[in-house]
């Protein structure tokens, strides 16, 4: 086996450094603005390859990267003020087209000669735009349309040669371009949903003025990727892969087998922590339906015994990470001929996992777990996808629905939705509930509406009475909420109809539980997991 460490491989979705090479690209710089994976998911949902940036990025690396477009983003600081961010103005010289948002519209607007000032009323929420000129930024758009402000600053006076294109009651210059330099810039936020004509002002910026081809789509993804695929796993190599039976590294190995057949193995490793009765599922739909390669290790009892009076979170997700890879080492170590070692990794995991842009949150199973050195080159062929794009990729690939619309789970399982120290039984009485909880949620029709539907296990006991008895039982917390990429979530305003009934159908099916509670809180400031 190679020595390289298994943190130094690249993705194959990688050209120069973070790149989909084959697909025109629109580099979004990150001025801290809390909308700035949403501007680069509303690229993406145009069908252009779109991938955040820090603001501060040298100019040679954005060359490298050969993007058709820019897009300066919002952000929550003054143009004028001290450590304000600040992008190389060499950028304005590459002669590709830009997009300024909010902040990066003050910014451009600073640099090339306009007027940035205090409006006096912060502009915030929904707000009447007065369109004067279409230009190409805002072609189809009528005189007047919503949009979304968040600023206290604004642009003034346009700077020279630029066309103002809009303006709201206290934004002079709400919208402008300078067609010829290929400068755009709005005040306004077209990648929100508040704005219900900005998919079309990011399209005309998108189509228009950066010339990209809409090619990002589910079917060129895969294409591009069993070619990576094949470029980096050489036609004698082997891979192996840590199947946990989620939609991630499910599609991660469809496509790798795609790519190189039985040439790739999965390993499932049971750690006893599953929903109810999911391990069975995953090795038959595997092993039956899909055809490839499985090796299925029962480790349940082991993880348990090492999991024995522990716990602190953050200990309990470290064990059952370094647990699961001793066990792949094992099988995979029998494997003598495997190079690379294939993982299941998005994008968004990298970003919460720690970045240059954002502080780390929580250890993710997929990110930086792995032993410094594992003798694998790594293949994350879904590095740079967010999760409604991996089940595109799955459905285009033919993935069972159960698997393509399961619901994100956490690597440590269930072991992280106990709140204390994970035993068997309590794992079954957990399980229990929230097959009922699954179940329901199946039933009302509200399974795919919602980003997380689960059930938690705080070890405590609370009394109750049941029958003409006291009892002394568990309670059961059930968590809903809707997320697009689970970055931010909202909790889920669920029918009481249904919680009742999940309430008495878990209060009377599972004898241990005596309490069932809604979680009403969103992220942030909760996250969505309690551990």
């Amino acid at each position: 086996m190679s020595e390289t460490t298994a943190t130094e491989g690249r993705s194959v979705m990688d050209g120069p450094p973070g790149q989909a090479a084959g697909f025109d690209t629109v580099l979004v710089l990150d001025f801290g603005a809390q909308y700035g994976q949403l501007i680069a998911r509303r690229v993406r949902e145009c069908r252009v390859y779109s991938q955040l940036v820090p603001h501060d990025v040298s100019v040679e690396e954005i060359v490298a990267r050969r993007p058709k477009g820019l897009i300066f983003s919002g952000g929550p600081m003054s143009v004028y003020v001290e450590g304000a961010p600040r992008p190389d103005p060499r950028l304005l010289e590459l002669g590709i087209p830009i997009l300024g948002i909010c902040y990066g519209a003050q910014f451009m607007a600073q640099l090339l000669g306009g007027t940035v000032a205090k409006t006096g009323v912060r502009e915030f929420g929904k707000t009447q735009l007065h369109v004067t000129a279409n230009g190409l930024l805002l072609g189809g758009l009528a005189e007047d349309e919503q949009c979304w402000m968040s600023h206290g600053d604004g642009i003034a006076v346009a700077p020279e040669g630029f066309m103002t294109l809009a303006s709201t009651d206290r934004a002079p210059v709400a919208a402008m371009e300078n067609r010829e330099r290929g400068f755009y810039a709005v005040q306004f936020h077209p990648e929100v949903v508040h704005t219900p004509r900005g998919m079309d002002v990011l399209k005309n910026f998108l189509y228009e003025a950066c010339d990209c081809t809409p090619s990002w789509t589910a079917a060129s993804i895969i294409e591009e990727q069993v070619k990576r695929i094949r470029e980096q796993v050489g036609p004698a190599d082997k891979a192996v892969l840590g199947l946990s039976g989620g939609v991630d590294s499910s599609v991660a190995a469809v496509l790798v087998h795609k790519a190189i057949g039985d040439r790739l193995t999965c390993v499932f490793v049971d750690q006893g922590m599953m929903r109810w009765k999911e391990a069975e599922h995953v090795v038959e739909i595997f092993t039956e339906h899909l055809g490839i390669p499985l090796v299925a290790v029962d480790a349940k009892r082991r993880f348990l015994d090492k999991l024995v009076g522990v716990t602190e979170p953050e200990r309990k997700r470290k064990i059952i990470g370094e647990e699961f890879i001793r066990c792949f080492e094992e099988e995979a170590r029998k494997l003598t001929d495997a190079r690379f070692l294939v993982q299941g990794t998005l994008y968004s995991d990298v970003i919460e996992s720690g970045t240059r842009q954002a502080a780390k949150i929580k250890s993710h199973h997929n990110v930086g777990g792995l032993p410094e050195k594992m003798g694998f080159e790594l293949v994350e062929p879904l590095r740079l996808l967010f999760k409604d794009e991996v089940r595109a990729v799955g459905e285009e690939l033919g993935l069972p629905e159960r698997i393509v619309w399961r619901q994100p789970f956490p690597g440590p399982g269930l072991g992280i939705r106990i709140i204390g120290e994970i035993t068997a039984e309590r794992v079954d009485i957990l399980q229990r509930a929230d097959a009922i909880l699954q179940d329901e949620v199946k039933k009302a029709g509200l399974y795919r509406e919602l980003w997380q539907c689960f059930a938690i296990l705080p070890a405590i006991r609370s009394v109750g009475v049941q029958g003409d008895e006291r009892t002394y039982g568990y309670p059961i917390a059930i968590r809903a909420v809707k997320s697009d990429d689970a970055m931010t979530a909202d909790w889920a305003r669920l029918p009481y109809e249904l919680l009742e009934k999940v309430s008495s159908r878990i209060i009377n099916e599972v004898p241990e539980v005596n309490r069932v509670v809604y979680d009403v809180s969103s992220k942030p400031p909760s996250t969505i997991e309690w551990e």
